[in-house]
């Protein structure tokens, strides 16, 4: 068994400059995988009929985040295994059948995440659910096989019902709004 002495006396005979390198390399792992996440600000002003707590918004919209980019993933990539845990119900449901429906026609997505702007409108009294509106920055690429074949940038409006679970908030719902609803 290895010493915490003898693991110090191993990384001593490492020049610093090697050090510093590899300090730099985990570094730069870990700004990568935070930058990955897309944007997404939270606006709890206002809402009712119960307040929003600040841990409880915090999660929510790192759970948000976690659902876009791995929807994100899997519309590119054509594989529902892509998806996380972060999906459930009707909006688990209407992505798998689109990643099947992209699969049909040879085609796939990539979208382009420049964030979102959460505006929570209802919170029920028993924290059992959250209603949101989402207006995402997003550029929506289109490929047939490797070839690009449409982009749009646009601001989308999103209905989104959020549900608590025993260790994170799912999105139990994601349906596009119109632009009225803000």
């Amino acid at each position: 068994m290895t010493s915490i002495t003898d693991v110090t006396l191993a990384f001593r005979k490492f020049s610093p400059r090697l050090l510093n390198v590899a300090a730099l390399a985990v570094a730069a792992c870990v700004l990568s995988s935070a930058q990955s996440l897309p944007q997404v600000h939270l606006d709890a002003s206002g809402l009712g009929p119960r307040p929003i707590e600040e841990l409880t918004g915090t999660t929510i919209a790192r759970h948000y985040a976690l659902a876009w980019r791995d929807m994100a993933g899997a519309l590119e990539s054509g594989r529902v295994e892509g998806l996380s845990e972060e999906f459930t119900g009707f909006a688990r449901d209407r992505l798998v059948r689109r990643i099947g429906e992209q699969n049909q026609l040879g085609v796939h997505v990539r979208i382009v995440d420049h964030g979102h702007q959460l505006k929570a409108v209802f919170y029920s009294t028993d924290g059992s659910a959250m209603q949101l509106f989402d207006q995402a920055q997003l550029e929506i690429q289109t490929f047939d096989g490797n070839k690009l074949i449409d982009t749009q940038n646009a601001t989308q409006e999103y209905m989104v019902l959020m549900t608590p679970g025993a260790d994170r908030w799912y999105v139990r719902d994601l349906e596009e709004a119109s632009a009225k609803t803000f």
